[in-house]
């Protein structure tokens, strides 16, 4: 997996009925865009992921998808 600041992260949702979950890559924290990464929600928050198989990278930035 590789992505850079700006990319989205799509993480599917692994049980029925449960959304997409998607988080804006504010920091690459691994080495050449590997993970972990530090991700911000859509309600301000951030956290540190180091994505699964369930995840896919979005290189579209964000402010290019509103």
């Amino acid at each position: 997996m590789h992505a850079s600041k700006g990319d989205r992260l799509v993480v599917h949702g692994r049980v029925v009925g449960k959304q997409d979950h998607t988080v804006e890559i504010v920091e690459v924290l691994g080495s050449n865009g590997s993970p972990p990464y530090r991700v911000r929600d859509d309600k301000g928050h951030e956290t540190i992921m180091s994505p699964g198989p369930d995840s896919v990278v979005d290189h579209r930035k964000a402010a290019d998808q509103q």
